[in-house]
């Protein structure tokens, strides 16, 4: 029946603030840029090593979505990495914060958090 996800969808405050960080920060390359006159929004399409991942949308005036406290609904996404020092080393370059690297108590694999111009969660998880 389901094979794979397809794309996830973000809803940003600020478009430009936003394409520059899942681009230029978090490297992800842009498949499409449009911009639909009708909706004053612009989808711009990012894949992650030639696969589409994220659909990044702006709309006039989006209403915020609580994400702390613990808030019911999508908690965060989440990148696979192979050494979690490198990435957070490059992050930090970039004047991105992260929180501390953590263990995962049950599969032992070392991850952590930062967040997205409009405080999205997004985990760094080590292979």
């Amino acid at each position: 029946m389901l094979k794979k996800i397809h794309h996830i969808a973000i809803i940003c405050s600020d478009y430009q603030k936003s394409k520059n960080f899942y681009t230029n920060i978090l490297g992800l390359e842009i498949i499409r840029e449009v911009y639909r006159e009708k909706r004053d929004s612009y989808k711009l399409d990012l894949s992650l090593n030639g696969i589409y991942i994220i659909e990044l949308f702006s709309f006039p005036n989006p209403p915020k979505r609580v994400s702390r406290p613990e808030a019911q609904g999508l908690r965060h996404l989440a990148f696979e990495v192979e050494d979690i020092e490198s990435v957070v080393r490059q992050l930090a370059k970039k004047e991105i914060e992260v929180e501390p690297i953590r263990v995962d108590e049950y599969t032992n694999k070392r991850f952590t958090f930062f967040f997205d111009p409009d405080d999205l969660p997004i985990e760094l998880y080590e292979l």
